[in-house]
């Protein structure tokens, strides 16, 4: 039975190596939603603090939003050079894996060892030992998030 289109998003979180070349394999859960949802290719780009990966239709989407209403922003300039200048197409090769450029790879540290992060929409990549103490970070101000989930109707 096909799952519904509204129930595949990227999610969980896995680790993985880069071989030699930069390549990165994609998940199959994620290649599922890729496959099932929008198309076979991502657009990469720098972050803040990782690289993200986001379908190609989620990414126009992100796009029209920045010239749309980035533009009403003030100091969004900064911004948009910085992410936009990193866009790189990564379609997906038979095998299931992306080529992340060696320029994004070398901003962020990424060497061999990844976790992938599945953020719904999108999905993050980052260098093992960066995730390693970002996660330490969330889980030391968890309580923070209370707010927020309490608003959201969540706890």
């Amino acid at each position: 039975m096909k799952q519904q289109v509204s129930s595949l998003r990227f999610r969980s979180r896995s680790e993985h190596s880069l071989d030699t070349k930069g390549r990165l394999n994609i998940p199959s859960r994620f290649r599922e939603v890729l496959r099932e949802v929008y198309t076979e290719a991502v657009v990469v780009t720098n972050w803040q603090k990782s690289l993200k990966a986001f379908p190609v239709a989620e990414w126009e989407s992100l796009e029209e939003k920045l010239v749309n209403e980035g533009r009403k922003q003030p100091d969004m300039a900064d911004f948009v050079r910085y992410v936009v200048s990193g866009v790189t197409e990564c379609p997906l090769d038979k095998q299931g894996r992306i080529l992340l450029p060696p320029t994004l790879r070398s901003e962020f540290g990424i060497d061999k060892e990844v976790v992938l992060i599945g953020m719904l929409e999108h999905f993050e990549i980052w260098d093992k030992s960066a995730w390693n103490l970002e996660t330490q970070r969330t889980r030391e101000r968890f309580a923070d998030f209370n707010p927020s989930l309490s608003s959201m109707g969540i706890m």
